[in-house]
């Protein structure tokens, strides 16, 4: 296995980690690895490319353990009484993700793998950025956010949530938008043959 499967690899072991430390509240401590496992996808597609070790496994699973990592933070988020995550945009998020899922299943059924495409990648990385804003804010200890009626925030942690909530959306505007591409890109799948 090479360096940037076992990045890949190390970014999936670290959530079990993850998960333990938001769930015991420790919410410090499950941003630090958050982060941390999250720069591992950035080392992994770069020493990929650079090294000329672009693998088939690399392919499907980098992406798929990108996944596992900010869904097991979306579904912490949801679950929590901070509501920083609607659970009707999480999905909205996991509708789009269990499609593209169906499309490279049927495509590897006809020895087609479908690479991570740019829009998907800029959503994940929108993604990774929301959820640390996102747990950050439960770090600070300030358990609901709100935004008062004048609708600007008053102190720190509402503007950390609120910068939380842009890229949020952000994410949620380029998963549609990356689904729709994924779709139009792959419609051959769609037809029987």
């Amino acid at each position: 296995m090479n360096l940037p499967n076992k990045l890949t690899v190390a970014r999936i072991i670290a959530v079990p980690f993850f998960i333990i430390m938001f769930l015991t509240e420790h919410y410090f401590l499950a941003l630090i690895i958050f982060i941390l496992a999250s720069l591992t996808d950035l080392l992994d597609g770069k020493i990929a490319r650079a090294r000329n070790l672009v693998t088939n496994f690399g392919k499907i699973m980098d992406p798929l353990a990108d996944k596992i990592l900010v869904y097991s933070a979306f579904c912490l988020l949801v679950a929590d009484e901070s509501h920083l995550v609607p659970a009707w945009m999480f999905a909205v998020i996991l509708a789009r993700e269990f499609l593209v899922a169906g499309m490279r299943t049927v495509a590897a059924s006809e020895g087609i793998v479908i690479a991570a495409d740019m829009s998907g990648k800029i959503k994940t990385v929108l993604q990774m950025i929301a959820v640390p804003l996102l747990i950050l804010v439960k770090a600070t200890g300030d358990p609901v956010y709100s935004l008062p009626s004048d609708g600007m925030p008053s102190n720190p942690t509402n503007w950390i949530a609120l910068l939380g909530q842009v890229f949020l959306w952000g994410a949620l505007i380029m998963t549609v938008i990356s689904g729709g591409e994924y779709v139009i890109k792959n419609k051959a799948l769609f037809k029987e043959k």
